[in-house]
């Protein structure tokens, strides 16, 4: 089985496609005076198309823009130790070229997680969905039953015995996006290049409702606070509470690893997880990893 080589991209990372816990976030076309900024990239300088987006095809009259529900999958890996660089360009080369072999994938972005994790994973794959059915139907499938035996179950970490279960873990939720191709499909400029943040919790069962809303509430709040550093982000109840615990996660696109850094570091991101989650959370894993272009195939 050959991957296209018009479909191959760099080993490290894929993308083609962004997102809080109950919606999508990027700029409204009224906003879109107040937000554009100016992106230094050596002498010259490029004005950002975050915003313009949403002033295209989709929007009804008076700026708002019309959404849709999509379904993001989040797949967590644990590669073994001793991977070769080949064997990990192999397995993300298949993972990501998955999407031209089925339907129902419209965005796929994977890569090398970057920091040390608690939970040890080394990569992860975010995919976006239109139904839950979908993802079923595409777990389900031959071809990428056939990619994870030959490529992903050979270089991954497998747990001992008496149950022996391969390093991965799996998370869906639902959202909402605005309905146009763009930021559908997460495609265009802003989609080429980024970091990819994924934040998944778990809130212990003796949390109220008031302060597990009031959390998620917060980060809705910040998010939106700071939509001009961030292309898109997706949040959301977890669909099926898996056996890894998490009950809500987080996709969240941002242009730079720099713009990462200040929302991380900020006092406000600071505050927030210090006095809304940290007191009701019983676990929580934040990870992100470096977005590459991956060529004019997705255009």
């Amino acid at each position: 089985m050959s991957v296209p080589a018009s479909a191959q991209v760099p080993h490290t990372i894929r993308s083609a496609g962004s997102c809080c816990f109950r919606s999508s976030h990027q700029l409204s076309a009224q906003n879109l005076g107040r937000h554009r900024r100016w992106r230094g990239t050596g002498k010259k300088k490029i004005l950002s198309t975050r915003g313009v987006l949403e002033s295209r095809n989709g929007a009804h009259p008076g700026g708002l823009m019309k959404r849709r529900k999509v379904v993001e999958h989040i797949i967590l890996l644990r590669a073994k130790p001793n991977i070769s660089d080949a064997e990990e360009k192999d397995m993300l080369d298949y993972l990501y070229t998955s999407q031209y072999q089925m339907r129902g994938i419209l965005a796929v972005s994977l890569g090398r997680i970057e920091d040390p994790n608690s939970d040890n994973f080394t990569h992860a794959v975010f995919m976006r969905f239109q139904q839950k059915q979908d993802i079923a139907e595409f777990q389900s499938n031959a071809y990428y039953s056939k990619v994870v035996d030959e490529h992903v179950k050979p270089v991954s970490y497998v747990r001992p015995s008496p149950q022996p279960q391969h390093g991965s873990v799996s998370v869906d939720f639902e959202s909402e996006v605005e309905d146009d191709i763009i930021p559908l499909f997460r495609r265009g400029e802003d989609f080429n290049y980024g970091v990819e943040f994924m934040l998944l919790v778990s809130f212990l069962k003796t949390a109220s409702r008031e302060a597990t809303e009031d959390a998620l509430a917060s980060l809705d709040k910040l998010i939106s606070q700071c939509s001009a550093s961030i292309v898109q982000a997706t949040c959301g109840c977890c669909l099926d509470r898996p056996d890894n615990g998490y009950s809500h996660a987080a996709v969240i696109r941002f242009p730079s690893s720099d713009e990462l850094k200040l929302f991380r570091e900020s006092e406000e991101y600071k505050d927030m997880w210090a006095s809304k989650f940290r007191p009701i959370v019983e676990r929580s894993l934040h990870l992100h990893f470096t977005v590459d272009p991956v060529g004019n195939q997705l255009m």
